[in-house]
């Protein structure tokens, strides 16, 4: 098995057209597309200003993988009414995109519930005083795909209603949709929220897993809580065995590198040319292309 990079579109630069030929000179034809696109996300991103996107693309030989939306990154607890004034224009909005650029994918996000609880019951909680969640998601999905693309659910940091294994499984299990949505695995998200990434980890939400997006960060102590952003050639966290594992399982045949974040910035640290860095870090790995 083998799989290719690639990194958030605005990684490669602030101008659209120039971090476009920077993908091609750092060897990536894959694009996940999320904002620095003339200056808009993806949630205020004119359709006119789209399809000059597209035309940019499809002039340098690429292709988008996935839409990277924050599509239900917000609040749960506030209610139905407020998560929907927050999120429902979004989708409305990004389903024209999707015939434009014709990803693989398009990325929703797990929502953030303050009050979750510390153990790995937060999807229990969910059904019992926020089902409604479910149903939004339902619909984007079914929306999603009818508009031509695959969805995914990516676990975010901070306070996710995916955060445990068994949370993940049980949130799948409850949309009840197979592999008609599947997970795009942050690793150093999850560890963001207190779990420290692990093969066993893997090994538990393998069926779910079809998208892989990786980090740098290392532990300060043994608590081996998330402390510091650096590359990922300096990452506490067992990178190399994780990602083999994916590589060789065929579960995310494109790979999404993604800015160290969630810990804070290390004294003294170099963080000069890091995104190449990590991008030549990720291709030691056997099957990274």
């Amino acid at each position: 098995m083998s799989a290719r990079l690639t990194i958030l579109n605005s990684m490669a630069g602030d101008d659209f057209a120039s971090a476009l030929d920077q993908h091609l000179a750092w060897g990536l034809s894959d694009l996940d597309l999320r904002d620095g696109i003339y200056g808009h996300w993806l949630a205020s991103l004119p359709k006119s200003d789209a399809m000059k996107a597209e035309a940019q693309i499809r002039e340098r030989g690429l292709s988008v993988h996935c839409l990277s939306t924050s599509i239900f990154y917000g609040e749960i607890g506030n209610g139905r009414d407020a998560f929907c004034a927050e999120h429902v224009a979004e989708l409305e909005h990004i389903i024209p995109l999707i015939d434009v650029f014709q990803p693989k994918f398009v990325r929703l996000l797990a929502p953030q519930l303050s009050a979750r609880p510390s153990d790995d019951t937060a999807i229990e909680v969910m059904k019992n005083k926020y089902p409604w969640v479910f149903d939004l998601f339902r619909d984007a999905i079914g929306r999603i795909r009818a508009a031509g693309a695959s969805a995914t659910i990516e676990n975010e940091a901070w306070h996710c209603v995916l955060s445990r294994p068994r949370e993940f499984t049980q949130f799948f299990d409850e949309l009840g949709l197979g592999d008609a949505v599947k997970l795009t695995w942050d690793v150093q998200n999850q560890w963001a929220t207190g779990v420290f990434p692990s093969l066993e980890t893997l090994n538990l939400i393998e069926p779910l897993v079809a998208y892989y997006h990786v980090k740098g960060g290392q532990h300060a102590d043994e608590s081996r809580r998330l402390s510091w952003n650096v590359a990922l050639e300096d990452a506490s966290w067992p990178i190399g065995q994780i990602t083999q594992e994916v590589v060789a399982r065929g579960l995310s045949p494109v790979i999404c590198i993604n800015p160290a974040q969630h810990g804070e910035d290390k004294p003294g640290y170099d963080y000069q040319g890091i995104v190449e860095r990590d991008i030549a870090f990720m291709r030691t790995i056997k099957g990274i292309a």
